[in-house]
């Protein structure tokens, strides 16, 4: 008896220290699991994953200043090379710095590769919203967007709303001792985005300024993934959930009054809702707006913002802009006429200016993509399933492709032009053109 008992005091004693050795082993076991490459995987590609769980996360998303490339593509690129591994928030992902490979991935998109996000910012855009669809349906959603967005309505409606609100900014501004730019240009092109979406106009509506519910969302949108009052991605959820919020009482209201005039993108959505075979519920509509509210005014915000500011420290650049615009004015019968579609499209410098500032923005830092099957390149297999982060800022600020990267020189695109799927730009994206090019017409006075 007395033995038993001193075996059942020593065994609760060891207790602890068993439990502490089992789940050591365990740690060890998911440690060499995780670091340690499968055997099956083919001509593997360098990198690390990093810690278990948050991989290399931390370092990704500490904040950086700089223009340049961000410091942890840009320290893995001298390590690895432009094709490596790394683990982001969860994913295991293939990273792309390299133009060959980032070029074939686009021309091969729904052949090779396929849309793809990380589930994190899939909560913050929203589950049904367009970035996550595919086929017939992304087409469809697309032709529904140029609709308002196309080039007649470029040239008729948007060309000649951006000039207004243009020039009533310009005026509202001369009464204040000073404003920050990014704010005002940000309030400046949402108002036209706005009016164009969901017919918005914020100086009659009861719900403050919308564009600032987006400007909390932008906050958290590159931020650590915790869900944490006071966090940046918590901001961010709330940003949305206003706004959100604010989008279903006009889909609500919409859907009872008669039909204006004046058609928007929310009146194209309600009645492809009512067709009798209809693609898209209530929530991948609400989904949508919010994504195109998001994605057309914050851009085109700081695409103007970033080039004003590199303007403010190039005044030769600023001049030859300067004296490109008073040209076109001096051939009109009144000076003071609307801007046509012939004078937008004769602005070469400042289209010049446009794709350098884009250029050197790094605006969309990085874009996802999933493999849909074996694809060779580079000396690399990348297997089917894998989950790819591509930096198009890389092949913007390749010194092998421009002169001097880093540099702000709106004349290297009138010299020799790069080639086109280097542009920060497809050809054709007036849609992003037409706002940012004019804008910058008007506000290059403000500074000059």
């Amino acid at each position: 008896m007395w033995s038993s008992t001193v075996v059942l005091l020593a065994a609760a004693e060891a207790m602890p220290w068993l439990a502490a050795m089992a789940v050591a082993a365990c740690l060890v076991l998911m440690t060499r699991r995780y670091w340690i490459p499968r055997s099956d995987d083919p001509r593997l590609l360098p990198g690390s994953r990093g810690l278990p769980i948050i991989g290399e996360s931390l370092e990704f998303f500490t904040a950086s200043p700089s223009l340049e490339l961000i410091p942890f593509l840009k320290r893995r690129q001298e390590r690895y090379g432009s094709i490596f591994r790394t683990n982001l928030i969860g994913e295991d992902l293939i990273v792309s710095l390299d133009t060959e490979l980032n070029n074939h991935v686009f021309q091969q998109e729904e052949k090779l590769f396929q849309i793809w996000y990380p589930e994190s910012l899939m909560r913050i855009m929203g589950a049904d919203c367009i970035v996550a669809t595919l086929g017939s349906f992304h087409k469809h959603m697309r032709s529904l967007i140029l609709r308002l967005f196309g080039p007649e309505n470029l040239r008729l409606v948007l060309l000649h709303d951006v000039q207004r609100t243009a020039q009533a900014s310009l005026l509202s501004w001369l009464n204040q001792h000073s404003i920050e730019l990014k704010q005002a240009t940000s309030s400046m092109i949402f108002s036209v985005t706005a009016k164009r979406l969901i017919n918005y106009d914020e100086s009659s509506s009861s719900e403050g300024k919308l564009w600032m519910q987006f400007d909390a969302f932008l906050q958290g949108l590159l931020a650590f993934p915790l869900y944490i009052p006071g966090s940046s991605f918590y901001k961010c959820m709330q940003g949305r959930k206003n706004v959100m919020k604010i989008l279903r009482k006009l889909l609500d209201e919409r859907k009872t009054t008669p039909r204006q005039k004046s058609e928007d993108f929310l009146d194209l959505l309600i009645d492809d809702l009512k067709e009798e075979k209809h693609l898209m519920n209530e929530n991948f509509a609400l989904d949508l707006l919010f994504v195109l509210l998001f994605a057309g005014f914050e851009t085109t915000s700081s695409g103007i913002t970033v080039a004003l500011r590199f303007l403010t420290d190039n005044p030769k650049a600023l001049q030859e802009l300067t004296e490109e615009h008073e040209n076109i004015r001096k051939r009109r019968a009144d000076p003071d006429s609307e801007i046509t579609w012939e004078e937008y499209k004769s602005m070469k410098f400042t289209s010049h200016v446009i794709h350098e500032a884009l250029r050197l923005g790094n605006i969309a830092p990085v874009m996802f993509r999933k493999a849909t099957m074996d694809v060779d390149i580079k000396g690399y297999t990348i297997p089917k399933g894998s989950k790819m982060m591509i930096s198009p800022s890389s092949v913007h600020l390749n010194p092998t492709i421009y002169k001097d990267p880093n540099a702000f020189n709106p004349s290297r695109w009138k010299l020799v032009v790069p080639p086109r799927n280097s542009w920060p730009l497809e050809e054709g994206c007036d849609y992003v053109l037409v706002p940012t090019l004019l804008s910058c017409k008007y506000l290059s006075s403000f500074i000059a």
